[in-house]
Order: structure tokens, then C-alpha cells, then sequence
């Protein structure tokens, strides 16, 4: 974010009593900051707030009375630290004199900056840059800590409302954190899952109804490394009644691969068995009442005498199906119950660990969001928090507007209603761009969505592009969603790119559409503009800088994904599972690969290989990074064509200013074609464009 940007958030409050000053300060600050100018303390107090971003005095103005201001800077959150700049003047006595400036603000002033006067105002402004700089980092804690805050308190509320009992123990078998479900189950939360805790009202059972020792309970169990312990619990209650349930148990794995504690989860299953004592009891009726039929038929042969032995195997056949007739029928009526019992929740945690287990990590995802539609969404936002803080690097190419437009003519048809008349109003000029394509379609689509929401009754969606030219070089480009709805209100406009601000109904919208077209438009090096007029419609033009015409792109899909022919590339990459999977597809490709595990490793290699075809390097290595050793490489062998892997990188993230020639960037996490096709783009372009000559090194 530039200083520009972030003055637009932030304010730079000066309080200068000689009016010179105050005019000096505005036109020196006035075109970098959102100003404030005060007259004295007192009105510098009354307007401290959420937005102060810094302090900036004079001496003069320290004059007066400053406990107005002590009590403004007390009242600030613990997070919140105003920086304040002081100018004091240099009477002769530098040290002496500024000491003195410097007692004169008010205890509660912690981050304090004294400048002796006379200074040049380049010192003042990398001084007013600093501070300024600092106060930022304090909003981005403040919204961090907030972030975390929200975080916890919707696993919180979904930890409570989960259907089962979850317990997390630590290394000793102790209760950290436990539900209210737990908790109701287990008297004291506590189950005995060491030799030294017992409880005599809790009796632990095995598949066959044998009393298990602490150990084997399955907290143990799994503080031992075991996987899927399972254990039926049958609890005496007060009333003498007794209570079922089923616990399961997991360890918990610290980043050295140590257990560092276990993750019960208990089901209550009191119906279950309840249903399997009735069916026992069944059985056992049903027995009583077969032996009584038996002995009653056998009765009428004794005084018959005329029945024959097949007579007998027609009765005992007639026993064993009224025996198993019922039994179906009991058992059908328990499977129902049993798997209404069951929750999503305790099978998808299975499921995953056999598969886990089997090393099959199929439909892990699916799985997951069936043990909770809650932390499914929850894991949604987060993607787009982060898509919404810009910290993903974009992928800028240049581009035609109109063919893009074009291009997306098909999709915008199927995701407006069939009363919405689709309408293209393309530039005759074909204007470029250079933005990154998938993003630029991502904020028409989202523009297109709410001028859907805004014609429920039908209407007429465009399309238009079009070449502004301005003062400055060079001109922009704008692509312009013009609907014909219902129109936003005044007082609503201004709000409309605010994060979570939404007027849909709960569920509709997350209010982070418009915020995230805005934050791309920024990041482009561009603006949005939003013109609406209530009952007529609504105009949003997203202005990018206009990029001259490139030529269409010579090669082929044949030719991108064509294998290689031995060339030689130097894989470096710190991750080894990243190393080692990048390694196997090229060399499936046919590419010999030299490995390295950071910068130091590859010029090792790069000095023992005949020749290097290209270099494929991480941009976060230990020790020299990424782009310090492509410059290096590049400066022993000149035009190598050098392909950056980065998950995140905040140096990366404008790519004009990272790539340097030749170079490209792949973000991760990036699909193994995508490799594929970029090596092979990379390897050809030279060849094609440069005149590269891959056996042309020095030294």
C-alpha cells in the first residue's frame, strides 16, 4: 500500500500556532496526507480518534495547557500508540533545549520524535514516513488481533453446538478444553484415560463385556500413539439408571512429529444399547414362547402318535422363521434409529482416519465438510479475507479488453436471468491492458452478479470499453457494467466498497464483492468509479492504465505442452516433498534435473553442469533468496530463462517490479500441467524471440 493510499484511511494531525508554519506543513503534506490542522491542544484532543495516524507539534504549541491532551492519549487502546513528531528550536543549546521540548508533552505521549529546527523538509518528511509507517503496523495488529478474536469466537460457538462431546487433553491425560456436551456427559470431565485416574462410577466395556484397566481407555491410548481407540462406557447415575456411551480418541502431533496430547470425541449411544438389551430380552421371550409351542405340538404328537419325524422338521423350520421374522423386523427398526443417532461428525472422522491410515487421501475434503457445513464456511472467508487483504500475487500479462469481454459474453448469458438482455458495447480501437486475466474476469463476473440482483424483474446488462484519455500518460481503459435496476441510494454509495457492508438479506451476500473488485482495480494500478441514480440504474467502470499492443502469442497448444528433449534445468526448492514431486514430472517430461536445496547448493551445481537450459528456483530459500540467485546465475550465463515458484511472497507480489528479463512467476499452488506448459513456453520463447543461445555462459 502506498503512502498515497494509506492516507486516504489515516489522518496527519498538525497543531501549529504560527499560521507560517501551519501553511508551510499543509503544502508540504497536503498532497501525501489527509490533513488536520489545529489551532491549539484542545481541539488536536477533541479530535483524536480511531483515525489518527500522527501527531506532528511545534514547540509553540506546548505552551498552553497539555492535560487535555495526556487525557486523549491515556483513553487509547492498548494497542494504540499515536507516534508524535515534536519540532523544537535550536537556540544555541541543542541538547539542553530539546530536553526541555521534550518534558513538555504529557506523560501518557510514549512514541515521541524530537526534530531540532532548523531542518530540510526531506528530513521532516522521512521522518513523517517513519512514524507514519509505524502506525500502520499498529492498525494491522489491531486488525489482526480482531481477526483472531472473531476467529476463535466462531469456533467457539461452533465447538458448543456441535452434536457430540469433544474433549482436547494435554500430554498428561489432563482436560484443556471441553464442550458443554462433554461436560454433561462426563461428571468433572473427566474419563480415565491414565493409570492414575480412576473413577468407580464409570466401568469401561470391551466388544464383549470385560471390564477394561485405565489404560486401555482410549485417552491412553492414543497419548501412546495409537490411532481409532474406541471404548463403550456404561456410567451409574444418581437415580441407579445406567448411561451409555462411546468414546474415541486421537492423538495430537506437535510440528517435531511428538505427541503432544489427545482429541476424544463422545457420542452418546444410551438408545443404542437400550435397543440391544430390548432385542436380547426379545430374543429371549420369543425362545421362551418357541419352547412352549414346541413342547405343546410335541404334547399333540405324544397323543396323536401318528406324526411322522418330518412332521418334527416342519415345526422346527416353522420355529426358526417366526424366530427370524421378528428379529428382522426388530433389527430393521434399529438400524433406522441407529443411524439417525449417528452424526456426520463421528463417520467423516473415521472415514478419514482409515484413509489416512491406508494412505488414500480420496474425498478427504468431502468428508471434512460433511463433519461440519459450519467450518466449511468459516474456512470460505478466510480464502477471501485473504484474496480481499491483496496479499496474492497477480499474474499481470497484457491483454485485449474487447477479446476478454468476448470471451466472457457466454458465461455472463447463463448467470443472468433469461428477462436480462445481455448487451456488448465494445471499443472500435481494441484497447490492452496489462492486468492478470483471471482476477479482471473474476470482478466483471461479481459486477455482473449484482446488476442481476438489481433487475429481479428484467431488465438490459452492457458491457461496454472504452479509452479515456487524461492529463497523464498513459490513457486508461474502462470496462463499464451499466444495468437498468432499481439504482443505489446516496447515502448508500459511499459504503458500497466498505468490507462486509451488504444490502442483501442474511446469507445472500458477504459484502465483500465490491471491496474485492476495488482492492484489484488498486493493486492494477487503476480505480473503480460507481455512478448510480435510484430507479434509473447503475454504472461501474473499472479504469486500468492502457498497455500497447502485443503480438498474438506464435506457439501453439501443441507446442506449450510438448515433452522435452533432454534440456537441462536446475530444480531449487528448500521444501523436499515440493523438490522431490517437481523433480519426478520434469524429469516424466524428459528434462534432465539437477536438484539444489538453496542458493549456495545451486551455484554448486550450476558451475559443475556443461550447460544450463533454464533455472526453476523458490523465491523464499534460506540464506541468498530466490531472485538474489537468479541475478547471480544470470550475470554467469545471460537471457536464462528463470521460472520463480511462490506460495507468498510479499516482495513478489507486483511482478513489473520483481521480474526482470526473462524471468517469469507460477504461484503455488499450481496444478502440474500448468508446470508442464510453463517450462515448455519458456524453454521455446527464447529460442523463438531472443535469439537464445542456450550454451552462451561466462566464467
Amino acid at each position: 500500500m502506498t503512502v498515497e493510499q494509506q492516507a486516504q484511511a489515516r489522518t496527519l494531525s498538525i497543531v501549529a500556532p504560527f499560521k507560517g508554519d501551519a501553511l508551510s506543513m499543509e503544502r508540504l503534506f497536503g498532497e501525501r496526507y489527509s490533513l488536520q490542522i489545529h489551532q491549539d491542544l484542545s481541539s488536536l484532543s477533541a479530535a483524536l480518534g480511531s483515525g489518527t495516524g500522527l501527531i506532528l507539534l511545534t514547540e509553540e504549541s506546548l505552551l498552553g495547557d497539555a492535560s487535555a491532551l495526556d487525557e486523549a492519549l491515556g483513553r487509547q487502546p492498548s494497542w494504540s500508540d499515536i507516534p508524535i513528531i515534536l519540532l523544537a528550536s535550536n537556540n544555541g543549546r541543542s541538547g539542553r533545549d530539546t530536553e526541555i521540548a521534550r518534558r513538555r508533552l504529557p506523560r501518557s505521549a510514549g512514541y515521541v520524535v524530537v526534530l531540532e529546527r532548523p531542518l530540510s523538509s526531506a528530513s521532516l518528511l522521512s521522518a513523517v514516513a517513519a512514524a507514519w509507517g509505524s502506525r500502520e503496523r499498529q492498525f494491522e495488529m489491531r486488525d489482526r488481533l480482531a481477526e483472531l478474536a472473531e476467529e476463535r469466537g466462531r469456533m467457539r460457538i461452533l465447538l458448543e453446538n456441535v452434536p457430540v462431546g469433544i474433549c482436547f487433553m494435554d500430554g498428561e491425560g489432563r482436560s484443556v478444553i471441553s464442550n458443554p456436551l462433554y461436560r454433561h456427559y462426563v461428571p468433572g470431565g473427566i474419563i480415565p484415560s491414565m493409570q492414575s485416574e480412576t473413577d468407580s462410577s464409570w466401568v469401561g466395556l470391551d466388544a464383549d463385556g470385560r471390564k477394561l484397566e485405565p489404560h486401555m481407555f482410549p485417552g491412553a491410548k492414543a497419548l501412546r500413539g495409537e490411532s481409532g481407540a474406541r471404548v463403550d462406557f456404561c456410567h451409574s447415575l444418581e437415580d441407579g439408571d445406567e448411561s451409555w456411551m462411546r468414546v474415541s480418541a486421537v492423538p495430537l502431533y506437535g510440528n517435531d512429529r511428538k505427541i503432544i496430547g489427545a482429541a476424544a470425541v463422545i457420542v452418546d449411544i444410551n438408545e443404542e444399547k437400550q435397543a440391544e438389551l430390548s432385542l436380547r430380552r426379545f430374543n429371549e421371550e420369543l425362545e421362551t414362547q418357541v419352547q412352549a409351542r414346541t413342547q405343546a405340538l410335541n404334547a399333540a404328537i405324544e397323543q396323536l402318535k401318528t406324526e411322522s419325524d418330518e412332521r418334527a422338521r416342519a415345526e422346527e423350520q416353522l420355529r426358526q422363521s417366526l424366530k427370524m421374522e421378528a428379529v428382522g423386523q426388530l433389527t430393521g427398526g434399529i438400524a433406522h434409529d441407529f443411524n439417525n443417532m449417528l452424526t456426520g461428525v463421528i463417520s467423516a472422522l473415521e472415514l478419514i482416519k482409515m484413509r489416512m491410515a491406508k494412505g488414500n487421501t480420496d474425498d478427504v475434503l468431502r468428508f471434512m465438510d460433511a463433519a461440519n457445513s459450519s467450518a466449511q464456511r468459516a474456512a470460505s472467508l478466510t480464502q477471501r479475507l485473504l484474496a480481499f487483504s491483496r496479499r496474492q500475487p497477480l499474474d499481470a500479462k497484457p491483454l485485449s479488453i474487447n477479446h476478454l469481454a468476448v470471451a466472457l459474453k457466454d458465461l455472463l448469458q447463463r448467470t443472468v436471468s433469461e428477462q436480462i438482455a445481455l448487451k456488448l458495447d465494445l471499443c472500435e480501437d481494441d484497447p490492452w491492458v496489462n492486468a492478470d486475466a483471471n482476477q479482471l474476469e473474476n470482478a466483471i463476473l461479481n459486477l455482473a452478479i449484482n446488476a442481476r440482483d438489481a433487475m429481479p424483474d428484467g431488465g438490459e446488462l452492457s458491457i461496454r470499453t472504452r479509452i479515456v484519455n487524461t492529463q497523464v500518460t498513459p490513457a486508461l481503459v474502462c470496462v463499464e457494467v451499466i444495468d437498468t435496476g432499481c439504482g443505489i441510494p446516496e447515502a448508500v454509495l459511499t459504503k458500497v466498497t466498505e468490507p462486509f457492508f451488504t444490502t442483501k438479506p442474511i446469507g445472500q451476500g458477504t459484502g465483500l464483492g465490491l471491496s474485492m473488485v476495488f482492492g484489484f482495480a488498486q493493486q492494477s494500478n487503476g480505480r473503480l468509479s460507481i455512478d448510480s441514480v435510484p430507479g434509473v440504474g447503475t454504472t461501474v467502470s473499472i479504469c486500468l492504465p492502457e498497455h500497447p499492443k502485443v503480438e498474438t502469442d506464435s506457439l501453439s497448444p501443441q507446442q506449450r505442452a510438448a515433452s522435452g528433449r533432454g534440456q537441462a534445468v536446475l530444480l531449487v526448492e528448500d521444501d523436499e516433498s515440493v523438490r522431490l514431486i517437481n523433480q519426478e514430472v520434469l524429469e516424466e517430461l524428459g528434462y534432465q534435473v539437477c536438484v539444489a536445496r538453496d542458493g549456495e547448493e545451486a551455484l554448486e551445481c550450476f558451475h559443475k553442469l556443461e550447460h544450463v537450459d533454464l533455472l526453476i528456483t523458490d523465491v523464499g530459500l534460506p540464506g541468498m533468496n530466490g531472485r538474489q540467485l537468479a541475478e547471480v546465475i544470470q550475470q554467469l550465463q545471460p537471457r536464462l530463462p528463470v521460472l520463480f515458484l511462490t506460495g507468498y511472497a510479499e516482495s513478489a507480489m507486483d511482478q513489473t517490479d520483481f521480474l526482470g528479463p526473462y524471468m517469469q512467476l507460477l504461484t503455488k499452488p499450481f496444478t502440474l500441467d500448468a508446470l508442464a506448459s510453463r517450462v515448455a513456453t519458456m524453454l521455446a520463447y527464447p529460442a523463438l524471440h531472443s535469439g537464445y543461445d542456450a550454451d552462451t555462459r561466462m566464467g
